[in-house]
């Protein structure tokens, strides 16, 4: 009985030691492959570190190698990774860039057609004739009606000065010069012509001067109303012409070297069925925003039928001539703020990222100066998955170890 006791005692000691070498070997093996780990290639978030399915889709979990891509900027997909990304490539070759430009603007006031009508002489406002922005005022429209006391003073100075040259004829006072002075202050105060012959043909002048515009235009900004007093060069109102209109329009630092004034553009009004206007670039923006890096560009162009009207958006094409250069899509182009890179496939699974300088853009294109040579395949779509992949597997930028390997080598 006891020796059959001591024989179950020595197995169970047996099994338990039998486990324990099981376990310890195991962990030497893992131990072996600790620089491997196991992730799902449509769900890289995953991350064993053993062999099984992935928890998300059940698919074969692969095994990667911890570090295989430190240093480098490749990235490894599998089929199924490029078929899901959309990832398309083209083989790099010169071609022709079409660099037409389309720009989005907005019609505004042409400045240099502005004009503003001015108190020349204090007084209150007796009655306003506009009062509201936007209204039309012709040349020649009565504005306001003011009462002066200093000009009705000068008015009455200008009729005695003439009824005494009638009166006392020839004498030894110079009446027309006198005259002639009391006539050149009305004038500087803004009475025209007829109102100062007025003046001579009344018996008994009126209290209130009429005051009249002399341009023609819309109202863009109204200073006073009904009953204000005016100090002498107050700006009562302001007029614009719309007979000509400009359009500003927001362009890219890399868009100007195509960008000069005189430049022809064709105006697009999508508000008046696509309408289209020839104009030119009368003003490109010396200054650039430092915070957007874009500039300001403005064109001319006619509005002799009044339809245009500020406010309304606009599209601005602005045509150069074609040249030979290697072009990409845009998107094919990644950009932080200061470098661009483009992804090259390197083999049917592998793509790497490189640098590149950018030139022109435009029409959806861009053009590339430097970095990538003719032959080599470009990835034009998906590349934004491939550097969101390299980000997540190795937790940084690309361009960053490439901007670091341009800054070692010109220490060395």
């Amino acid at each position: 009985m006891k020796t059959k006791y001591l024989v179950i005692v020595l197995m169970v000691f047996a099994t338990i030691a039998l486990l324990f070498v099981a376990c310890t070997h195991e962990k030497k093996e893992g131990s072996k492959d600790s620089d491997t780990y196991y992730t799902c290639s449509m769900h890289p978030q995953v991350n064993e570190s053993h062999p099984g399915h992935c928890p998300i889709c059940h698919m074969d979990l692969i095994a990667v190698k911890k570090g295989q891509q430190q240093m480098t900027t490749e990235v490894q997909l599998s089929p199924s990774q490029i078929q899901l990304g959309n990832i398309k490539t083209d083989t790099l070759s010169e071609g022709t860039g079409n660099n037409q430009q389309v720009l989005t603007g907005t019609l505004t006031y042409d400045q240099t057609t502005a004009s503003a009508v001015s108190a020349r002489v204090s007084g209150r406002v007796d009655k306003l004739y506009y009062k509201a922005l936007g209204e039309f005022v012709p040349a020649g429209a009565k504005l306001y009606d003011l009462y002066s006391e200093e000009l009705n003073d000068a008015k009455e100075q200008y009729r005695n000065l003439l009824e005494k040259e009638r009166t006392l004829g020839n004498t030894m006072v110079d009446y027309k010069q006198l005259i002639q002075a009391a006539k050149n202050k009305l004038e500087l105060w803004g009475l025209s012509e007829n109102q100062i012959h007025d003046i001579d043909q009344s018996k008994q002048s009126n209290i209130l001067t009429s005051f009249y515009s002399k341009e023609s235009g819309y109202i863009t900004e109204i200073n006073i109303m009904q009953g204000d007093y005016l100090s002498e060069g107050t700006t009562v109102i302001r007029l614009s012409n719309l007979s000509s209109l400009w359009v500003e329009a927001q362009a890219y630092t890399s868009q100007l070297p195509r960008i000069e004034k005189g430049t022809k553009a064709i105006v697009n009004i999508p508000d008046l069925s696509d309408k289209t206007i020839n104009g030119n670039i009368t003003f490109v923006n010396p200054e650039i925003d430092p915070t957007t890096r874009i500039n300001l560009i403005r064109v001319s162009i006619p509005n002799g039928d009044h339809k245009l009207q500020p406010g309304m958006a606009a599209y601005v094409t602005i045509q150069s001539p074609s040249r030979k250069g290697i072009f990409l899509p845009i998107n094919a182009v990644l950009r932080n703020g200061k470098m661009a890179s483009v992804w090259v496939q390197i083999a049917p699974d592998k793509f790497k990222s490189k640098m590149v300088t950018i030139g022109e853009e435009g029409n959806g294109l861009i053009e590339v100066l430097s970095g990538v040579e003719k032959g080599e395949v470009i990835v034009i779509s998906g590349a934004y998955l491939l550097q969101s992949e390299y980000v997540f597997r190795n937790g940084s930028d690309p361009m960053a170890g490439m901007n670091m390997n341009m800054n070692m080598g010109s220490m060395k």
